[in-house]
């Protein structure tokens, strides 16, 4: 399954221009709250209309402002889970599924619809009871398969856990994300978090005031996320101006001293990231003297913060972030970085 989005709209305070393409499992725009994330997945699903462009799914096009095309939501076969599930409060389980199956006349249909959702989901039993009777997990399963039960080609999550308390998150990321390899539906996520995006999708594409950055597997995403807002998103801690001296040399006049890299450094090079789990005390390269300003202990790791000796007065200190149980008894004098964990960074 394909989906390709190719929109602009204006927004007030920017425009949502957002181009690119999804496949083969779950695609997450992951972006700063109010960036156009919810904006685009409504666009998709038909609720709201872009000013122009082109949507289209499976080979159907969706929308197209200049071939006058624009689907009616009930006929673009797109499942939208909103961010509060919107269950109807006075219906029971059974009866909230069964509004996914409006359109089908044939009951037998609908009760053999039903059952493999209950069993899908994990609802055999609670058929009977109301939204306040389950709990915020049912709540999203039950949502979820009101939204399936229609047969979706395409399935988009809006903030799918931020109705949830923070204890059960984690368990959830896990029980959705198997549900949804099961039931092996091309779906499109956002979220503002790091740690969802990462643990649920295949591809990432990094949002920032209506645009598309960059859209990467996930995990080459979080090793070179290529942009200082996309380093941001990822939990990059240390990021400073910087200016190619050659090929795998960079400047970094903040931080007063220069770096070697790994990577070709681009002539349009704007910044660097470091990120604070990737200092040691091991390696030879890139090591300077630094002087401990700030120590912050967490259950199970350690923050201490430190200035490099030649660092400018006025920027922040750099973050260093280590398992509790490593921290040296007495504190380096120097602390180096590989060439491999500089982050080149071509666009602020």
């Amino acid at each position: 399954m394909s989906l390709i989005v190719d929109i602009r709209r204006d927004l007030g305070k920017f425009r949502l221009d957002v181009s690119f393409e999804a496949e083969n499992g779950v695609t997450c725009l992951l972006g700063a709250s109010g960036c156009g994330k919810s904006m685009t997945l409504r666009c998709i699903a038909g609720i709201e209309k872009p000013d122009e462009g082109h949507i289209e799914l499976d080979g159907v096009v969706l929308y197209d402002s200049e071939k006058h095309v624009d689907l009616p939501p009930q006929q673009r076969k797109v499942g939208y889970l909103f961010q509060n599930y919107a269950l109807f409060p006075n219906m029971t389980v059974r009866q909230n599924i069964l509004c996914g199956l409006c359109r089908e006349k044939d009951w037998g249909v609908k009760e053999t619809r039903l059952r493999e959702m209950l069993g899908l989901m994990q609802l055999e039993g609670l058929e009977n009871h109301k939204p306040h009777q389950l709990s915020g997990g049912q709540q999203q399963r039950v949502a979820l398969a009101r939204i399936l039960v229609s047969d979706p080609r395409l399935l988009l999550l809006d903030e799918p856990f931020s109705a949830l308390d923070g204890h059960l998150r984690d368990a959830l990321k896990i029980e959705l994300r198997d549900l949804l390899q099961r039931y092996g539906r091309e779906v499109l996520m956002v979220t503002h978090d790091r740690t969802e995006a990462y643990n649920m999708s295949r591809q990432i594409a990094v949002m920032d005031k209506g645009r598309i950055l960059t859209q990467k597997p996930t995990k080459a995403l979080f090793a070179d996320p290529g942009s200082v807002p996309a380093a941001v998103l990822t939990g990059c801690k240390n990021i400073a101006g910087a200016r190619r001296i050659d090929g795998h040399t960079v400047e970094v006049p903040d931080w007063g001293l220069r770096l070697e890299v790994a990577q070709p450094v681009g002539e349009d090079l704007k910044a660097v990231g470091i990120r604070a789990h990737y200092f040691n005390t091991a390696t030879s390269r890139n090591r300077f003297p630094v002087r401990f300003v700030e120590e912050m202990e967490e259950p199970f790791e350690t923050i201490i913060q430190f200035r490099f000796e030649g660092q400018a007065p006025d920027s922040p200190p750099i973050w260093w972030r280590i398992p509790k149980e490593k921290r040296p008894a007495q504190l380096p004098p120097e602390i180096g970085v590989a060439p491999v964990n500089v982050l080149l960074l071509y666009e602020i």
